[in-house]
């Protein structure tokens, strides 16, 4: 029985660095419940990095939801023929995985409405990001009118508020942030095409920001790589 008397927050957790830092910070305001999306994305050690941080930094509860975001395919995350591109380009990126946030968002306000949620925390970022157009302030904005009419809470005058904790910071920043809240990154995994194991390429975009992150941090990196 759960007697806390915290406001309960969902928070997206899909194993990465980022969504690892916004669990330790909504912990410290909230009962967390944890998201994760088995979406048809090219490996599960995402998966199996986010069940491994719920564990250490506790949550009331995880869940894992399964959908297909392969069975449409047009991102190298979700479609084996296309390849992760090693070096940083401009405009939006193959690695850019269609609808995403706004799918995982639509998850998350249903899961906050049943268990009395109203909080929902996401780690998008709109400095040191891969060009998603789904990580900007005005899709956050935009997100959080359409909970504000699309909700029974939010027709009831208790509104779920979208929370973005890292929107305006550094990775830098975001990394100092965690270790200051006891996050173990060497729990995370961030690259795009992670082996079985969990271990980092190295070189794709998500690899190139985290390293950056660190060495601007100044603080050992702790990803384990191929």
């Amino acid at each position: 029985m759960n007697l806390s008397t915290k406001p309960r927050a969902v928070v997206l957790l899909s194993g990465g660095l980022d969504s690892a830092t916004c669990l330790a910070i909504a912990n410290q305001h909230y009962d967390c419940y944890a998201l994760s999306f088995a979406y048809g994305q090219r490996h599960n050690s995402e998966l199996l990095a986010a069940q491994r941080i719920a564990q250490a930094l506790g949550v009331c509860e995880h869940r894992i939801i399964s959908i297909d975001l392969a069975g449409i395919g047009g991102s190298a995350l979700t479609d084996l023929s296309i390849a992760v591109p090693e070096q940083a380009s401009e405009g939006i990126p193959v690695t850019y995985v269609p609808a995403r946030n706004t799918i995982f968002l639509a998850y998350a306000l249903g899961f906050a409405e049943v268990i009395g949620a109203q909080h929902i925390v996401i780690g998008v970022n709109a400095v040191d990001y891969s060009g998603y157009p789904d990580c900007r302030p005005e899709y956050i904005a935009a997100f959080q009118h359409l909970a504000d009419l699309a909700t029974k809470s939010g027709v009831e005058g208790q509104s779920l508020r979208i929370e973005t904790p890292l929107l305006h910071l550094s990775k830098a920043d975001i990394i100092q942030t965690g270790i200051q809240l006891g996050v173990d990154y060497s729990l995370t995994v961030s690259c795009y095409q992670a082996d079985t194991e969990g271990r980092a390429c190295g070189k794709c975009d998500s690899c190139r920001l985290r390293k950056e992150g660190f060495a601007s941090a100044q603080c050992p990196d702790p990803t384990h790589y191929q």
